[in-house]
């Protein structure tokens, strides 16, 4: 391993570390969350010396008690950056969230009152179950990084990175998101109840007591994340990760007939965008500079299964947006 990536290594280990300490048997949703952070996914062209890149937002479902809440808020602890959560209703607003144009009586001016999405991390809790209006006042902040607030567009912070958390929709009072918003989630995480033991070490753990301490600056995750995205990408990666692309479009003969019956509408170019680049922060944590197709494959499932329309006839059999990746990534040859 290259001497000059230990550093930046040792500093992913030491948060991971220390959020394991809080979060018990969720080592997935951990490793998630820090490659969402590490990855720098391109959404705009560059304007002067501004190179247009973030984080990858990630989109947590599970049903209540599981510890989403608390992983994003031990993670924002472990950051020395600003944090805010936004608790979803029905009854909020895009201007609770974006903030407002205020008239004052006493310079006879409009002023601006910024809300809570200025900030460097975003916690939009039970996402779904605010009204559609809300939910899209999200898409300019994560596709752009910016919010227009009357005739003026302010810039938001750098890192700028959004965490929602989800219930089923089985569940009552909860509304469907936008596929605009779906598509810019990076990864979508299903949060699973934890196993036995570790079921029975939070029974014995004391949350109390234990402190979490920041480790690493906003402009730290710049740079770490620059490190990262120096990690060499084939061709031969690049081609399989488009027939993977293309396997959930049912293009080229490359997904097994039966899905045609399944799939109204595969995953988008920026899909591929964005599993490129957490897979490149899949190679880094194993030690490499270049990407293999196990790297893609990690997290194939995370990246796509979201972003993938079902027909009625997959929802009546209860086939997942996960299953259809899985039996892609099957069926699509590794190169």
């Amino acid at each position: 391993m290259d001497q000059e990536k230990e550093p930046t290594i040792q500093i992913i280990h030491k948060i991971e570390e220390q959020l394991r300490r809080v979060i018990l048997g969720q080592e997935h949703l951990i490793r998630c969350l820090l490659i969402g952070l590490f990855s720098k996914i391109p959404y705009s062209f560059r304007q002067g010396k501004s190179e247009k890149a973030g984080c990858g937002h990630i989109l947590l479902e599970g049903v209540p008690g599981l510890a989403k809440t608390l992983s994003v808020m031990a993670l924002a602890k472990s950051l020395n950056a600003r944090f805010q959560r936004i608790q979803f209703t029905p009854d909020l607003l895009p201007s609770d969230i974006l903030g407002t144009r205020i008239f004052d009586a006493a310079t006879n001016t409009f002023r601006t009152e910024k809300g809570p999405i200025f900030a460097h991390i975003i916690l939009a809790d039970e996402i779904n179950r605010a009204t559609p209006k809300t939910q899209s006042a999200l898409l300019e902040a994560m596709q752009e990084r910016q919010v227009t607030i009357g005739e003026d567009t302010y810039p938001l912070e750098n890192p700028f990175w959004v965490l929602a958390t989800q219930n089923p929709l089985e569940q009552e009072g909860v509304y469907v998101l936008p596929e605009a918003q779906i598509d810019r989630f990076a990864m979508k995480v299903v949060v699973e109840y934890p196993p036995p033991d570790q079921e029975r070490a939070i029974l014995a753990m004391s949350l109390s007591e234990i402190a979490l301490e920041p480790m690493i600056d906003p402009q730290d995750i710049l740079r770490v994340r620059e490190t990262i995205s120096g990690v060499h990408v084939s061709p031969r990666i690049h081609d399989y990760i488009v027939n993977l692309c293309r396997g959930t479009r049912c293009e080229d003969g490359l997904c097994p007939p039966h899905l045609r019956d399944l799939i109204l509408s595969g995953v988008s170019p920026r899909a591929g965008q964005h599993l490129m680049a957490l897979a490149r922060v899949v190679a880094f944590l194993e030690g490499r500079d270049h990407m293999l197709p196990e790297d893609v494959k990690a997290l194939a499932v995370e990246a796509l299964q979201h972003r993938i329309v079902r027909t009625v006839h997959a929802e009546a059999e209860r086939i997942s947006g996960a299953d259809i990746v899985q039996e892609v990534l099957a069926y699509v040859p590794i190169p």
